[in-house]
C-alpha cells in the first residue's frame, strides 16, 4: 500500500529511538545569514513551521510568549498539516496506537491561538504521507473544516501545481508535493500532489517568488540524503527561489543553491507518534525569511534565520518552550546536538 522501500521501513524504529547524526555538515550553511545589505526599506516576513499533529496531544498546547510574538510577527506562516482533521476518527485501531493521525477542528483553532497564529494568515499543507490515514471521507471532513477555519492550503491536485497566496504586499507562488504516502496510489494521487519536481512555467507566472515545499528525505536523520539533495537542485533549477522541507521530524541544515534558498527540514512544530519520544526529536525550529518588498529587489530574500525551540511534556499536552528559556543540563545537550548540525547554533 506505501511507497517505502524495504531499507527504510526496516530503519525506521532504530532511527526513531536514536536519530542520526551520520552526515557532512560542511557543505551547508550557518541558520542565519543577511543576504541584502543594506537591507531593504519595505520588507514581507514569512516564518515556516514544521509538522503540526495531535497524536500523543489531547489538549492544546501552552506557548512560550517569545514564539507566540516571533510567529504573530509574521505576514503569512506556513506549515504541514500532520493529521486528519476530523471529529471521529474512523481508523480507530491505528488512531489509538498512533500509526493512524487525527485531530480535531477545535484542537486545531486553540492550538493557532496558543502559538500567536492568526488563520487569515496561515497556510497548511495537505501534500504528506498521513493526509488519507482518515480514509476519503476523512480528507474531504479536513478540507471542509480548513475551509471553515479560513485557512489557506497548497498541495492538493485540485489547487494545481503552483498555488498563489498574498504575504503582505507580495504574491508567492507554493508548490507542495509529497514524495511518500501511506495508502495506494490510486486514491492519493488522484487528491495530494506527489514529486512534482518541475512545474508548466506559466503555473509560476505573475508571482514575486516560487516556494516548494517537499515532504521528502527519510524520518529522524538530521541530515538529508543524497538523492534529497539532487531534488533540491532540481527545484532551484525550475525556478524555486525558496525550498522548505517536511517529514524528517528532526532539525535539518539550511543550503544556499545559486539563488535559491532550502530549509530541509524543521523538525515538527506540535505533536509526533510517541508521548515520549527521545530529546532530540523534541527540537523544533521556526525558519523565518524576510522577503523583500522594494521595487528593485521585489520577492528576493533579503535575510532568514532558524529560531530553534523545544517541546516539553506538561501532562495532556505539550509545552513549547524557546530556547532561550532552557536551563542546565537540558540547555547543554541541546547546544551541543544543535552545533552538531549547523556551523552555528543560534544559541
Amino acid at each position: 500500500m506505501s511507497n517505502y522501500p524495504l531499507s527504510y521501513k526496516l530503519s525506521w524504529l532504530p532511527r526513531l529511538l536514536r536519530p542520526s547524526l551520520s552526515g557532512d555538515r560542511s557543505a551547508f550553511e550557518a541558520p542565519a545569514a543577511t543576504l541584502i545589505d543594506p537591507p531593504p526599506m519595505r520588507t514581507v516576513r514569512l516564518a515556516f513551521v514544521g509538522d503540526i499533529s495531535a497524536v500523543a496531544n489531547r489538549d492544546a498546547p501552552e506557548c512560550d510568549p517569545a514564539i507566540a510574538a516571533l510567529l504573530s510577527s509574521a505576514d503569512l506562516v506556513v506549515g504541514n498539516c500532520e493529521s486528519p482533521i476530523v471529529e471521529r476518527p474512523r481508523a480507530l485501531v491505528g488512531t489509538w496506537l498512533g500509526t493512524h493521525h487525527a485531530m480535531s477542528e477545535r484542537f486545531l483553532a486553540d492550538a493557532l491561538a496558543a502559538a500567536g497564529i492568526a488563520r487569515d494568515r496561515l497556510v497548511l499543507s495537505l501534500a504528506n504521507n498521513h493526509v488519507l490515514d482518515q480514509g476519503i471521507v476523512g480528507f474531504e471532513e479536513t478540507v471542509a473544516a480548513l475551509d471553515r477555519l479560513g485557512i489557506r492550503t497548497i498541495g492538493t491536485v485540485a489547487g494545481g501545481p503552483v498555488r498563489r497566496h498574498a504575504a503582505g504586499s507580495l504574491t508567492i507562488g507554493f508548490a507542495a508535493f509529497t514524495f511518500w504516502r501511506n495508502t495506494a496510489a490510486a486514491p492519493f494521487e488522484e487528491r495530494i500532489s506527489m514529486c512534482a519536481a518541475d512545474w508548466p512555467r506559466e503555473a509560476a507566472s505573475d508571482i514575486d517568488l516560487t516556494c516548494a515545499v517537499p515532504h521528502w528525505d527519510w524520518e529522524f536523520r538530521h541530515f538529508p540524503r543524497p538523492a534529497t539533495l539532487a531534488v533540491a537542485r532540481r527545484l532551484a533549477d525550475t525556478g524555486a527561489g525558496l525550498i522548505v522541507g517536511h517529514h524528517a521530524h528532526v532539525v535539518q541544515p539550511v543550503e544556499r543553491v545559486g539563488d535559491s534558498l532550502v530549509a530541509y527540514g524543521l523538525g515538527d512544530f506540535l505533536g509526533t507518534a510517541l508521548a515520549r519520544l527521545p530529546w532530540p526529536a523534541r527540537i523544533g525550529s521556526i525558519f523565518v525569511v524576510d522577503l523583500s518588498a522594494d521595487p528593485a529587489t521585489r520577492g528576493a530574500i533579503a535575510a532568514y534565520r532558524m529560531h530553534f525551540f523545544m517541546r516539553l511534556r506538561a501532562g495532556s499536552h505539550e509545552r513549547l518552550a524557546a530556547a532561550e528559556a532552557l536551563d542546565g543540563v537540558l540547555k547543554q545537550r541541546f547546544a551541543a546536538r544543535l552545533e552538531a548540525i549547523f556551523p552555528i547554533s543560534g544559541n
